[in-house]
């Protein structure tokens, strides 16, 4: 499992609209969460270990941020045809086993992950209610396999200064993960 990190995108980049669907099929547009304090976008599949390893916690932690008005979707861009794992239907199967509550939206032409400079998964991206970027890193520094518990520190330090009107630490840490699975010729120039 080769980790790649996430490619930085510039701090007060705005974010990119968007206008994708459900395993249900329900369109989902970056304006149906215009009246949210904050809006955390992540870039995340099914398969990836570096998800795996954070599926049954990340759930919590959103759930205590929707709660202080922190609107947040997760974006699956991977290639289903090479990775049928990360097939819509196999979302909907993630929603319910992991109890996502937070719109969990299929990229399938990959631009919406190239519109935010995704590069892996998971890739955390948070916005204030102007639709700025003020964070993109980790969740934290657990990985798979590294013994280090999940505690979400980093991104959880990240939507409390938001929240709280403190500045942002100027220290982020990359997220890292799997490469997304490009499309054969679509991979981007980042």
């Amino acid at each position: 499992m080769a980790e790649i990190p996430s490619t930085m995108t510039p701090l007060g980049t705005d974010a990119p609209n968007f206008n994708l669907p459900d395993p249900q099929d329900n369109m989902y547009s970056l304006d149906d969460f215009k009246d949210s304090t904050a809006l955390l976008v992540i870039f995340m599949c099914n398969h990836c270990p570096f998800v795996v390893h954070m599926k049954g916690y990340l759930p919590k932690l959103i759930k205590e941020y929707q709660d202080r008005g922190v609107a947040v979707v997760g974006i699956n861009s991977n290639d289903v045809v090479n990775y049928p794992d990360d097939h819509p239907n196999r979302m909907a199967k993630d929603i319910d086993e992991y109890g996502y509550t937070f719109p969990y939206l299929y990229d399938e032409t990959q631009e919406i992950a190239k519109a935010y400079g995704a590069a892996c998964t998971p890739d955390f991206f948070l916005f204030d209610n102007e639709r700025k970027l003020v964070y993109r890193g980790q969740l934290d520094n657990s990985r798979p396999g590294n013994n280090k518990p999940l505690t979400g520190i980093d991104l959880r330090a990240a939507i409390d200064a938001l929240l709280d009107g403190k500045p942002m630490s100027e220290k982020q840490y990359p997220s890292s993960g799997c490469n997304i699975k490009w499309k054969a010729g679509n991979e981007p120039n980042y």
